[in-house]
C-alpha cells in the first residue's frame, strides 16, 4: 500500500539542527541551520517551524545545542547557565503543550546526568527518540483515525497538521494519507488558513507533492461548502486539549466544528497523547497566543488594510468537546470525548 509519505522538516545533520523554512514554502525549499538555543527559541516563535509536535521535537534538539555550548564553556554553573537556556525555548510559544512536555523529558534526563558527563550523548538520544516516536505516534494515528471512515467521500481540513508540523507523516494529515492509501479519502479540501495561510502554503504543497488531489477554499466559504453535502468528514489537529476534551487549535476550527454541527458533518481531532494536558479541566484554563497586528493588516510584507486600522489576531482558538465526535491519539479513540473517557488513555 502506497504511504503518500515524502516530507521531512526537522533533521539533525553534522551536529547541528536544520529546519526547512515554512515561511519560505512552497515558493522556495530552503534549509536553516542552527547552532544555539537562541537560534533555536527565534526560529520557534518566527514561525520557521509551527505546529505543536514539530515545536516541542525542535525544542528538544535546541536543547542538545545549549547543552553543548555551555558545557563546552568549561564552566561550572553550565547546568545554572543551561537553566535560562530552557526558559528562553518554553517561552518561544506558549499554547503548543508539546513544547512543555519535550522540554520536561529533556530536563529529566539531565536530572539523571552524573557530575562532569558530557550531556551532549545522551540529550541527543534522547530528542532523536522525541523525534521517533513522535513518526511512530502519526502512523498509528493514520491507522486508527482512517478506520473512523466507513464509507468513500471527502474531507475538509484547517490548517497544516502533516509532515511539515511533525516529525514526519503527520496527524490530521496522516490519517488523511492513511485514508487516501486504503481508498476511503477521494478528495481533500482545505482551507486557505489565514493570516498565515498555512493551509494554501503548507498542506496544499505537502499533498500536491504526495499526489493527493486537493482543492484551496477560502476560510469563509467552508460552512458552504459543508452545507452542499459534499464532505463526510472535518478532520483537524490541536495544539492542547484539555482534561475534558475542549481543544485548542488554529483560529478558525470552531468555526468550522459549529457549521459541522449544523450540517451534520462529522469533526475529527488528531493529536498525541502529548498533546494532552491534564492539568487543566477544561479549555477556559488554556493560554492563548497573540499575535502582532502586522500579520492581518499585510500580506506577503504589503499593506492589505486601510492605513490606520487596528488588527485583532488570536492565534488559536478553542473548540468545545461537546463539538467534536472523535478525538484520535497513538493510544486509542476516544468517541464522544469527555473527562473519563481521555483520562482512561492514561490506564
Amino acid at each position: 500500500m502506497e504511504s503518500f509519505d515524502q516530507i521531512r522538516a526537522i533533521r539533525w545533520q553534522d551536529d547541528a539542527l536544520e529546519l526547512l523554512d515554512q515561511r519560505r514554502l512552497p515558493v522556495e525549499q530552503i534549509w536553516l541551520r542552527l547552532e544555539g538555543a537562541a537560534d533555536t527559541a527565534r526560529a520557534i516563535t518566527a514561525m520557521v517551524v509551527r505546529g505543536a509536535p514539530a515545536i516541542g521535537i525542535t525544542a528538544a534538539y535546541g536543547v542538545v545545542l545549549a547543552a553543548r555550548h555551555r558545557y563546552r564553556q568549561d564552566s561550572p554553573r553550565w547546568r545554572e547557565m543551561l537553566t535560562g537556556d530552557l526558559r528562553q525555548l518554553a517561552a518561544a510559544r506558549p499554547t503548543a503543550v508539546n513544547l512543555a512536555w519535550a522540554l520536561e523529558r529533556m530536563q529529566g534526563v539531565l536530572d539523571t546526568l552524573p557530575e562532569g558527563q558530557d550531556p551532549q550523548q545522551r540529550l541527543l538520544a534522547e530528542a532523536q527518540s522525541i523525534h521517533a516516536e513522535d513518526v511512530a505516534a502519526n502512523r498509528r494515528m493514520g491507522e486508527l483515525g482512517a478506520r473512523l471512515l466507513d464509507t468513500p467521500g471527502a474531507v475538509l481540513t484547517h490548517c497544516n497538521t502533516g509532515s511539515l508540523a511533525t516529525g514526519g507523516y503527520g496527524t490530521a494529515l496522516g490519517v488523511i494519507r492513511a485514508g487516501v492509501a486504503r481508498g476511503v479519502i477521494e478528495q481533500v479540501y482545505a482551507d486557505e488558513t489565514r493570516p498565515w495561510l498555512q493551509g494554501a502554503r503548507l498542506t496544499a504543497w505537502e499533498l500536491v507533492q504526495d499526489q493527493i488531489p486537493v482543492t484551496l477554499l477560502a476560510d469563509a466559504a467552508a460552512a458552504h461548502l459543508l452545507r452542499q453535502g459534499r464532505v463526510r468528514w472535518v478532520i483537524v489537529g490541536a495544539d492542547r486539549i484539555a482534561a475534558n476534551g475542549d481543544t485548542a487549535n488554529k483560529i478558525g476550527t470552531y468555526a468550522l466544528a459549529v457549521a459541522a454541527r449544523h450540517h451534520g458533518v462529522r469533526l475529527m481531532v488528531v493529536a498525541p497523547t502529548s498533546t494532552i494536558d491534564r492539568s487543566l479541566a477544561s479549555g477556559a484554563e488554556i493560554p492563548l497566543e497573540q499575535r502582532g497586528q502586522e500579520e492581518v493588516l499585510t500580506l506577503g510584507g504589503q499593506p492589505v488594510a486601510a492605513q490606520g486600522a487596528g488588527a485583532w489576531n488570536p492565534a488559536f482558538d478553542i473548540t468545545p468537546a461537546e463539538l467534536i465526535d472523535a478525538i484520535v491519539t497513538e493510544r486509542g479513540v476516544v468517541e464522544r470525548p469527555d473527562t473519563a473517557g481521555l483520562a482512561a488513555l492514561f490506564g
